[in-house]
C-alpha cells in the first residue's frame, strides 16, 4: 500500500511494515502547481479563495483495486512560518475543478486554522506531492 504525502515522499506499508521513500530527483517544472492569485493577509478561522494553475496535478495517486483509493488529484495548502520553520494545512474545499491535467486557471478556497501562529508564511499549493513556489502571506 502507497501514499503520496504532501512534502513529495511515498509512505509504503506491507500492513506490518512501514517505509518512506524520498527521492533524489525533482519533479519536472512543468508539473509545478503555480499560484496566479492569493491574498497577501489572512486570518485564523478564515476562508480565501486561491487561483492557479495545475492544482490537481497528473494522476489520481496510488489505487488499486477495490482496496485502496489513496487520490491525491486535489489542491493542498500549506503554510511554512518564515522565522520558525513550522508547518500548518489548511482545509481546502469548493475546488473549481478536479480535471486531473487540466491546462487551465483553477482555484480553490481553504480554511486557516484556528492553531495557526501570527506571522509571515511560505505559502504553496501542493498536488500529487508536488509544491508550487513560495508566495509570502501574513497570518493575523
Amino acid at each position: 500500500n502507497m501514499l503520496v504525502l504532501p512534502t513529495g515522499e511515498i509512505l509504503v506499508t506491507d500492513f506490518g511494515d512501514v517505509w518512506v521513500y524520498q527521492s533524489s530527483g525533482s519533479p519536472d517544472p512543468a508539473w509545478l502547481p503555480e499560484i496566479t492569485s492569493a491574498p497577501t493577509t489572512v486570518h485564523r478561522n478564515g476562508s480565501y479563495q486561491i487561483s492557479g494553475y495545475n492544482f490537481n496535478g497528473f494522476s489520481l495517486g496510488a489505487t488499486y483495486g477495490d482496496d485502496v483509493q489513496a487520490a491525491t488529484n486535489y489542491p493542498i495548502v500549506r503554510f511554512t512560518n518564515q522565522s520558525t520553520g513550522d508547518v500548518f494545512y489548511a482545509r481546502t474545499h469548493d475546488h473549481s475543478t478536479m480535471g486531473i491535467a487540466y491546462s487551465g486557471q483553477a482555484s480553490t478556497t481553504f480554511d486557516v486554522s484556528p492553531k495557526t501562529v501570527n506571522g509571515l508564511y511560505n505559502l504553496q499549493v501542493i498536488a500529487n506531492g508536488i509544491a508550487s513556489p513560495p508566495v509570502t502571506v501574513t497570518v493575523r
